[in-house]
């Protein structure tokens, strides 16, 4: 089978096995053969089921040739975010403590994800228990970036956003709190969407009724973003926060007139975030294309004041809860800045977070107010470019000094404190072509219009259509993480 059906899109690449001109044995063993050449050189893909996969793909083609009707995804290869739970197969957290786990049951996204029809083809590296904005841990190493491997490819789905760069998976799963869906697919030049909470339900959840972090879609298009958010959206009653709508709302195509869309562009989030230069220098003409779209585009920029002190306060105090009884028992198994997130945590009192919750309620409101004037709100998603592998997180951006790992990940952790949908899609490179993403934020559970404005930016530009180089064979230094 030639490898260049892994360079398809993912609605592509499903249709083409719909109509049969593809078997999904075909499909999964050119991923794997590909998978096989390229994955070394980034770390994207690290823990593989071969032959579970070619089975898995096997007994799909012989139901359909049964006559059963074939799902959305049938027959596509997927490598599942490794803070995904998957049955039977190596789930480390990137903790080494669970360096050996096996769960013995699917998360909500995976199941739904495989019920579609997808072939699990393995788990993609994430940080240890997703904290941070790069992919390293001690289990697995580091995740590089395909456009350069001397540098981060983001997190904490970084491993996912690599896989898809390199076209090793059509498809991915992922999670966000602070931007981990879209601070790696800005980096990793691909799609990423941190959906409205509830849009994609989680469980299981031991703090079901957060809002704060969420799972979701990533992939090389806006459509297929599209595509597997309309698998992965939809009531579930094991969530007490899934949203009603069905998935299939967002099924493609995706196609609308955006004449007359009300477009805010903010470059800094009305100040509050520094932002390097370079990035700028890309995403400013990258705005002008709404105009040329029909937008009417103002700079403006909704008021976020307390979102620092919601995110931070509630992160802190979700990390204590997660994370608090193994920082007791085995806390030299545990990185530094994730025993400091408990620490936090378990110095807040009540009062502290009744007050971070009045202040997203607050927030919330400011910004339901500020979209009845505009219909999108655009704004960087990575206020610094990709970073040497070697740093855990950049100190200083911009000339300002970060306060901490949290800072330089601003542009996405105060929308996330918003609770409004947001979209990383690809605007654009560097002279040293280095990707940047632009951010798409819509109204809360506006999701749709999010795709929507996107997969037109998508259209009127191409950037995500540039792939990575992968011919160097020279292997970049060594890390010291």
């Amino acid at each position: 089978m030639r490898e260049d059906v892994c360079l398809l899109t993912a609605v592509d690449q499903a249709a083409a096995v719909r109509s049969g001109e593809l078997s999904a044995v075909e499909l999964v063993r050119a991923h794997l053969e590909r998978i096989d050449r390229l994955n070394p050189a980034v770390n994207a893909i690290v823990t593989l089921t071969a032959e579970r996969a070619l089975a898995e793909a096997k007994a799909a083609d012989e139901r359909v040739a049964r006559g059963e009707r074939p799902g959305p995804l049938h027959g596509l290869p997927v490598a599942h975010k490794d803070l995904h739970l998957t049955a039977g197969i190596r789930t480390t957290f990137g903790s080494p403590v669970f360096a050996d786990h096996v769960p013995g049951h699917d998360d909500l996204v995976v199941e739904r994800l495989r019920a579609a029809g997808a072939i699990t083809i393995g788990k993609t590296n994430t940080p240890e228990f997703g904290a941070g904005s790069h992919t390293f841990n001690p289990v697995f190493g580091v995740t590089r970036n395909p456009y350069d491997r001397t540098r981060t490819a983001g997190g904490s789905s970084g491993g996912a956003a690599a896989a898809l760069a390199c076209c090793l998976q059509p498809i991915a799963d992922g999670s966000d709190m602070g931007g981990s869906l879209r601070n790696p697919a800005s980096f990793c030049n691909v799609v990423g969407l941190r959906p409205s909470p509830g849009r994609v339900p989680s469980w299981p959840s031991p703090l079901g009724f957060s809002r704060l972090g969420v799972q979701g879609p990533m992939a090389r298009t806006v459509e297929d973003t599209a595509l597997a958010l309309s698998v992965l959206a939809g009531p579930d009653d094991r969530s007490p926060i899934a949203l009603g709508e069905p998935g299939s709302t967002f099924r493609p195509p995706l196609g609308r007139d955006l004449t007359g869309l009300r477009v805010a562009w903010s470059p800094d989030l009305g100040g509050r975030v520094a932002v390097e230069p370079e990035v700028l220098e890309v995403l400013t003409p990258a705005v002008k294309v709404f105009e040329d779209l029909g937008c009417a585009v103002a700079e403006d920029c909704p008021d976020f004041t307390g979102a620092d002190e919601v995110f931070r306060t509630l992160r802190a105090w979700q990390f204590a809860h997660a994370h608090g009884a193994l920082v007791d028992t085995r806390p030299e198994e545990v990185k530094p800045s994730l025993r400091h997130n408990v620490e936090q945590g378990r110095a807040l009192s009540g009062s502290d977070v009744a007050r971070a919750e009045a202040l997203a309620t607050e927030l919330y409101h400011r910004i339901r107010e500020f979209f009845t004037r505009y219909d999108v709100l655009l704004l960087p998603v990575c206020q610094v470019l990709p970073f040497d592998v070697s740093l855990e997180y950049p100190r200083v951006v911009a000339g300002v000094e970060q306060p901490d790992y949290l800072g330089w990940m601003g542009a996405c952790y105060l929308v996330s404190a918003a609770g409004t949908p947001a979209l990383s899609v690809p605007a654009g490179f560097t002279a040293s072509g280095l990707p940047v993403g632009l951010q798409i934020v819509g109204p809360h559970r506006a999701d749709l219009r999010v795709l929507q404005a996107g997969h037109a930016f998508e259209q009127a530009t191409g950037y995500g259509r540039r792939r990575p180089d992968l011919t160097d064979r020279t292997q970049p230094r060594e890390s010291p993480l």
